[in-house]
């Protein structure tokens, strides 16, 4: 089995709305950063699994992120996997 490293993004659609985006607008424009125009707030997850090879890795992180780390009806997810490298003591 090889060991890999994930970094998992979930952001939300772009037809749906972000009131917790709209609310830090709000707040960075009421600080004086009136050049901000839109953000949008998303999650970050960082997960290590163990897997065959890089296709059955990628396999499992589809299920594990359309089943659990996001929810398909409003949000995408994208993630970058690397192979972790064996440390030896």
């Amino acid at each position: 089995m090889r060991k890999y490293q994930a970094h998992i993004y979930v952001t939300l659609r772009p037809s749906v709305l972000d009131p917790a985006g709209t609310a830090v607008v709000s707040g960075l424009q009421h600080m004086g950063y009136d050049t901000v125009e839109q953000v949008r707030i998303g999650k970050y997850i960082e997960l290590s699994l163990s897997a065959q090879d890089e296709d059955s890795a990628r396999q499992q992180l589809n299920i594990i992120c359309d089943q659990l780390l996001a929810n398909p009806v409003i949000e995408n997810y994208r993630f970058d996997l690397v192979e972790r490298e064996e440390v030896s003591a």
